[in-house]
């Protein structure tokens, strides 16, 4: 699946359940799901394509018609990559560095950790206000009604559906940037 995709995904889900904090959340989300493709090592063939015009692109998704795949799971080089041992779609991780890979600094990889543990704790303190705020909203399933609600049981019960949406979503939030924290060194 495309990360564009997911990560589409993640900022709609983010803006339905609170219009206001769309832009905080829908970040937290493009973080989560960038750091759990890297996590969970995704792996994509990426393909070397030639446009009509002569063009070459390197994708993991389906291109345009017209376009000639030159071939796929190519290096940053445009050579063709071998293929992994067994099939497995993935390099194996206890796999030797290839020679001439940069190497990143200890204390480089820590300030980048930390750094890392900065922005998600900073994330988490925002999404844990959210879920306050989204509870106290919600107010266990039995918000006062609005006056405009008093007459319409209908428009009572869909904002009841979507601060229930909004108090799941920021729950889910909560619970990933925990989980996102823990992991990190």
């Amino acid at each position: 699946m495309p990360i564009l995709f997911l990560i589409a995904a993640a900022g709609r889900a983010h803006r339905a359940a609170r219009p206001l904090t769309a832009f905080r959340s829908a970040r937290a989300s493009v973080l989560l799901v960038l750091l759990g493709v890297a996590a969970t090592g995704a792996h994509a063939d990426i393909c070397k394509y030639i446009d009509q015009e002569g063009n070459v692109h390197y994708t993991n998704v389906a291109p345009e018609k017209g376009w000639k795949r030159q071939g796929c799971s190519v290096g940053d080089d445009g050579t063709p990559r071998s293929p992994s041992p067994a099939g497995s779609g993935t390099a194996p991780r206890n796999a030797a560095t290839p020679p001439g890979f940069p190497r990143v600094d200890p204390g480089m990889q820590r300030g980048r950790d930390d750094m890392r543990r900065k922005v998600l704790t900073e994330e988490l303190a925002t999404e844990e206000k959210l879920l306050a705020e989204a509870r106290l909203a919600y107010a266990d399933g039995a918000p006062a009604p609005l006056p405009e609600e008093k007459a319409d049981a209908e428009r009572y019960r869909a904002r009841i559906g979507k601060l229930r949406q909004a108090l799941n979503v920021h729950e889910k939030n909560v619970e990933a940037l925990k989980k996102e924290i823990a992991i990190v060194k």
